[in-house]
């Protein structure tokens, strides 16, 4: 390979297409394929002995390259839109390259050459997944009534109840169980709050915290206690006595009612048959509670 430099002249700057800074898809895309095409140049000079070249001299020969290649992809594109079809075939690029002037049979015999360089391919970069902020289940699909072209359904969370609490347990066994459970909790901390609040007694004369027992305070009169009633006998005993009196001043004060209303109440009972045996004698005194004699509330004393 002979060691010689080539440097061609760049008549057409201003058609160069330059592509830094770009920043959105199809301007990366562009960077990409004139990229791919820099690659394609250098290996054919490569091919033809160079060992270097200018980058003016790359830009003009790439730029030279898209052109040529546009070109045959747009007559390409008329020639299958002329026979009323979307996608172009190997004869419509057959028919662009002859129009343009290309000996196609020399292709063949070009593609076979013993100095060919094969590019590879470049790498294929995944667009980055971006996480959602909350995943919960899977999505539902489209039932069959649902046009596809619609969006899919959100997140399951968004419109799914989700209960936040258990359901009351019915069953006897376990609630007896549960109550025992917590009045043994409630034994033990009173327990432990009077053996650390009070005076304890222990078991064992070495270790006086391991078993701590509640001090019994003797008493001057130890029978005393069993002969006085209890807090709770005592407030049932008072409860049965003001219950009696309620009932003895209240049937007092019926009897006393029923006395003074006794002849209010049957001028009332004859005004009302009067006036049933005046519209037609055929009805039957009502039980009017309108009728019966009052009854004042009862009275309680203060205790």
């Amino acid at each position: 390979m002979a060691e010689n430099s080539v440097a061609v002249a760049s008549s057409g700057s201003s058609n160069t297409r330059t592509c830094r800074g770009a920043s959105t898809p199809a301007d990366n895309y562009i960077l990409a394929r004139r990229r791919t095409l820099q690659v394609v140049v250098s290996s054919l000079l490569t091919e033809a002995g160079f060992d270097s070249a200018e980058k003016a001299a790359v830009e003009t020969l790439t730029e030279m390259l898209q052109s040529y290649l546009t070109e045959v992809g747009r007559s390409a594109k008329s020639y299958c839109e002329h026979t009323a079809r979307t996608q172009p075939t190997l004869p419509d690029i057959v028919v662009a390259l002859i129009e343009m002037g290309f000996n196609v049979d020399t292709l063949p015999a070009y593609a076979k050459r013993s100095q060919r360089m094969v590019i590879t391919a470049p790498p294929v970069t995944n667009n980055p997944v971006v996480p959602k902020a909350l995943i919960a289940g899977q999505n539902k699909p489209h039932t069959p009534h649902i046009p596809s072209h619609l969006p899919e359904f959100p997140d399951p969370h968004t419109y799914i109840k989700t209960p936040t609490c258990r359901e009351p347990v019915a069953d006897y066994q376990v609630l007896r169980e549960k109550a025992a459970s917590q009045r043994r909790d409630v034994e033990r901390a009173l327990t432990r709050f009077m053996a650390k609040t009070g005076e304890t007694q222990s078991l064992f004369k070495d270790d006086t915290s391991t078993f701590p027992l509640i001090a019994a305070r003797p008493l001057s009169i130890p029978y005393l206690n069993a002969l006085l009633p209890s807090e709770l006998e005592l407030q049932q005993v008072e409860e049965t006595d003001s219950s009696e009196q309620d009932d003895q001043t209240d049937n007092e004060n019926l009897s006393m009612h029923l006395q003074v209303d006794e002849s209010g109440a049957e001028k009332e009972n004859s005004s009302v048959l009067q006036q049933n045996s005046m519209k037609g004698g055929e009805e039957t005194l009502i039980d009017n509670p309108y009728l019966r004699p009052v009854k004042k509330p009862k009275l309680r004393r203060k205790k």
